[in-house]
């Protein structure tokens, strides 16, 4: 078996982790296999060390679309490949091997920022389709996910396998104290925050979490320890979003409301450990790590009841209804104040967050690899 894995994007936040797990996991699971990591060489810096039946195939084309896709095409096809993995939802309309894709979402066809007009979206909608239907095999990572899948592409069930995500092992323990608390002195936290962390693309709600948090914090004004709650948002820039900034003035929360860009790992799990909650009203998630991952550092999670949020988070957080700035500032008000449910949602949130295994999922990929590389039943290999 000879796998090339598309490794282009593994220095992206959701899809990087993804591809640098998979890459690590393979590498402990199966030795025999011969994998050749598709990119630029900045990405091959991005994995860890491997064992040597990993090997780099350099691919950097500048071109796009058909020429891209032939280019690609021709360098698999000189090294004899037999499967190609897209760990994202790319599939290109030329291939000489058979063909993987991994969909984390399918949030760029929903109505959510959608650019160029209705016309460039239906194109976008049909070369969608009819390369995934070119595929062999699509691995989904929720059962949310496979349905819109089916829905918006009219794909047959038996083609797609659901195969959950799992958490970064670096945001998956708890920090050391004292780097604790040099990240928070370093970036000049102090008291009781709310977090959010993840992109902020329109579809992630956040003007929605400033109105709300602009509600909680008046309510607690008074109370002993959460009167000076702030909102701590990692992330991209403020300056890139400027409607993000006039939700801060609007809600009159500049001086409570802070965007720290992104952050390295083990400065995040700072933050997701000593949050006082985590928020994340999302109206649309494929599958939703970062909940997830605050869930492991023991931090109560308030995050939307859509898509797939309460099929990955099972009774382990607070929902509320996204589109409902009142509902959210409920749900926040409610895992702040209530000390008994604060410490149902911790318990419950670390028994959660063991359902999610990269060895499990990786060895249910390796079956899908096996499975569609074997010859039909009845006929020989020889």
């Amino acid at each position: 078996m000879k796998v090339a894995i598309d490794i282009r994007r593994a220095r992206d936040y959701g899809v990087g982790t993804y591809t640098r797990n998979l890459v690590a996991t393979l590498a402990r699971l199966d030795p025999q296999s011969h994998y050749l990591l598709v990119g630029r060489q900045e990405d091959w810096n991005e994995l860890t060390p491997l064992p040597g039946n990993f090997s780099f195939l350099p691919f950097a084309a500048e071109s796009d679309g058909l020429r891209r896709d032939a280019q690609l095409c021709w360098l698999l096809k000189r090294r004899r490949v037999t499967l190609l993995h897209t760990p994202y939802l790319a599939a290109p309309w030329l291939m000489s091997c058979r063909h993987i894709v991994t969909v984390h979402d399918t949030a760029e066809f929903l109505d959510f920022s959608a650019d160029g007009g209705p016309l460039a979206s239906a194109l976008r909608v049909y070369r969608t389709r009819r390369a995934l239907h070119r595929a062999c095999c699509i691995l989904s990572v929720s059962e949310a996910t496979r349905r819109d899948l089916q829905r918006l592409f009219e794909l047959p069930a038996d083609k797609i396998h659901v195969v959950y995500n799992a958490l970064d092992a670096r945001l998956a323990q708890q920090p050391p104290a004292g780097e604790a608390e040099r990240t928070l002195s370093r970036y000049s936290v102090q008291g009781p925050y709310l977090l959010y962390a993840g992109n902020v693309a329109p579809r992630k709600n956040i003007p929605r979490l400033i109105e709300a948090f602009a509600i909680v914090r008046e309510e607690l004004r008074e109370h002993p320890q959460l009167k000076d709650l702030k909102l701590i948002i990692i992330g991209d820039e403020l300056s890139k979003h400027p409607q993000l900034r006039h939700a801060v003035v609007k809600s009159r929360t500049q001086q409570d409301v802070r965007f720290l860009g992104f952050l390295p790992p083990l400065a995040l799990s700072v933050f997701y450990a000593r949050a006082a909650a985590f928020v994340f009203p999302s109206l649309y998630e494929g599958f939703g790590l970062p909940p997830l991952e605050a869930m492991a550092l023991g931090t109560p999670v308030v995050t939307s009841n859509v898509s797939a949020l309460p099929e990955v988070l099972g009774d382990a957080a607070v929902y509320v209804n996204p589109e409902n700035v009142f509902d959210i500032s409920r749900g926040i008000h409610q895992a702040l104040v209530d000390e008994k449910l604060r410490g149902q949602l911790k318990q419950r949130g670390l028994e959660q967050v063991k359902r999610f295994s990269w060895e499990n999922s990786v060895r249910r990929v390796l079956e899908i690899y096996r499975a569609q590389l074997a010859p039909p039943q009845g006929q020989s290999t020889r």
